[in-house]
């Protein structure tokens, strides 16, 4: 779940936002407001209070928790030892240069192992920042805004090994472990999910759930655990016989009561994908609920403590220079130019660059990678099982009040709203947000099909009636109570694959059947399906499957030099 398109960039106004858009139809596009409702020279004062605070920000310890002890873990493990396979690899006698596309978390993941195995990447990003899906930019204040609100899991051992192996461990703000919900029917209200920490894994989850008697009665709760003793007996193969389900159809099916569906499901169906439990597939919601609860910190979150392109990209970046690779802004993919035998001859860029390699990966989005398949691989059964991957759209929403809203949590919360998924006080949670007199706000708003199109002053609109449930003491849709000072919408037309049913036969691995082709992303074949941990796992497996190829790439490569060394008689 990433709840949830450096260099900064610089996006402060629709002006300025809507042509960036439209070269990127199906990334992400940003606009910034300082709000019509409020008084000027409020927006004006507050101005000079931020570039005050702002100094002192990093100053401020926030309450957070120690982080978990996740090395002992057996998927902890795992995620070690692969990247260890990079580190202890042969050194290659001559590295390979492997041309990426895409420097999102995908394409920053497999230029870093290839480089940890000793290789050379030359990793290509169309636009001017880093982090694809989880891209953010500064605005005239100073104050980032970003793709979607990113929550990094104590389930995500990948991603934890990351942070270890570039030491940047402390750059994640732990929160206390529990999940907390708002309560639609009790406006201002919320129930929580409190895992204690004296318990093993599944008990402290099952702890937690049975200790909650807000969402779910008594007989609500033994129903939908016979539900899923099914899940718990028949483990991976039974998970994987459910993708061709809904949530829905699943929970008719088991005799599961609605209303486990209005408490709990939609939220988490909002959570993990943007789309409601009417769409997303039950396999999905298997997996998590089988990471959540098999591990003992796997439910516990964390939130970076600053912009994910600053305070987690860069750090990837500096690490792939420093072992001879190489990392390119501003670098477009126009097309994928072929040799006669259908491989790859060339990346053809916008700006009329061709840039060869003795392999190629392609980091970007199901839908961009989509737009760039060679006509001569378009019947290709690999390629063409791609057209059922589609992205979601999704829409994120940063709002700057002119008062601290005293009614929100140091904690992502689960809105249960119609329109949101969830929110988090940025103000509170985030050290590159903290603000003791003001709240920001960032939300999730989720499904978006419908509102991609509105304007941006429609989706504020929206979001405000929603707030003004959740906080109905603080704020009004007419702003008689709290004021809005500034806000950003972010939307992203095609952000994660949509995770429907009988789509997991549809995602690719990463090694194609084009000798010196690859994929990353987190819509190819890896256990951890649209999200963070599951992109940094599919540029691990890309990687792992380029340098697994080495001789053959190498043998390949030099044929290649050779035969363009033969004089051509006269």
């Amino acid at each position: 779940m990433d709840t949830g398109c450096l260099s900064s960039m610089n996006i402060t106004g629709a002006s300025q936002a809507r042509p960036f858009a439209g070269q990127l139809p199906q990334r992400c596009f940003a606009s910034t407001h300082h709000s019509s409702f409020a008084v000027k020279n409020l927006v004006l004062r507050n101005k000079g209070r931020r570039s005050h605070r702002r100094h002192a920000a990093l100053q401020v310890v926030c309450k957070d928790f120690p982080r978990p002890p996740l090395e002992s873990t057996i998927n902890y493990l795992e995620a070690g030892q692969l990247s260890s396979f990079f580190r202890n690899s042969e050194r290659p006698s001559k590295p390979l240069q492997v041309v990426i596309a895409g420097a999102g978390l995908a394409g920053l993941s497999t230029a870093k192992y290839l480089a940890d195995a000793g290789h050379k990447p030359i990793l290509l990003e169309a636009r001017d920042v880093l982090g694809g899906k989880v891209a953010a930019w500064k605005d005239e204040d100073g104050d980032w805004y970003e793709t979607g609100l990113h929550i990094f899991f104590g389930a995500y051992p990948n991603i934890q090994n990351l942070f270890g192996e570039l030491g940047i461990e402390d750059r994640l703000q732990w929160k206390e472990h529990s999940m907390i919900f708002a309560m639609p029917n009790k406006p201002g209200e919320f129930s929580r999910f409190d895992f204690p920490e004296t318990l093993p894994a599944p008990l402290n989850g099952i702890w937690a759930i049975l200790r909650n008697n807000e969402m779910l009665t008594w007989p609500e709760k033994v129903k939908f655990a016979i539900g899923l003793l099914p899940a718990m007996v028949g483990g991976q193969p039974y998970v994987e016989a459910q993708d061709g389900l809904t949530i829905s159809k699943w929970m008719k099916k088991q005799g599961v009561p609605d209303r486990v569906n209005d408490e709990v499901f939609i939220a988490m169906s909002k959570a993990l994908n943007f789309i409601n439990p009417d769409e997303l597939s039950m396999q999905c919601i298997l997996i998590a609920l089988n990471r959540f609860l098999q591990e003992k910190h796997g439910s516990k979150m964390a939130f970076l403590d600053g912009s994910p392109p600053e305070r987690l990209c860069m750090p990837i970046v500096d690490h792939i220079r420093s072992r001879g690779g190489e990392v390119r802004l501003n670098s477009r993919i126009k097309k994928i130019e072929l040799n006669p035998d259908g491989t790859v001859k060339h990346f053809a860029l916008s700006d009329g660059t061709q840039i060869t390699g003795d392999a190629y990966v392609c980091a970007t989005p199901v839908d961009i990678f989509k737009l760039l398949v060679p006509q001569e691989w378009s019947e290709i059964t690999y390629f063409k099982k791609l057209e059922k991957l589609v992205g979601v759209p999704v829409i994120n929403v940063h709002i700057w009040f002119d008062r601290k809203l005293k009614n929100s949590y140091d904690h992502l919360l689960f809105s249960r709203s119609s329109l949101l998924s969830v929110y988090a006080d940025m103000s509170v949670t985030c050290k590159e947000y903290y603000d003791p007199n003001r709240s920001m706000l960032e939300l999730v708003f989720a499904p978006a099909d419908e509102w991609i199109g509105r304007s941006d002053t429609e989706i504020i609109e929206a979001t405000m009636e929603e707030l003004a449930k959740l906080f109905p003491d603080e704020i009004a849709a007419d702003q008689s109570k709290a004021k809005i000072l500034k806000y950003h919408v972010v939307k992203t037309p095609r952000s994660v694959y949509k995770t429907v049913p009988n789509c997991e036969p549809c995602r690719p691995l990463q090694r194609s059947p084009i000798e010196g082709f690859y994929l990353a992303g987190d819509y190819t074949k890896q256990k951890y399906l649209a999200s963070m941990e599951g992109a940094v796992l599919s540029g691990k497996l890309c990687a792992q499957s380029i340098v697994q190829d080495y001789s053959r790439l190498a043998l390949r490569s030099q044929k290649s030099l050779q035969s363009e060394e033969v004089p051509v008689p006269s």
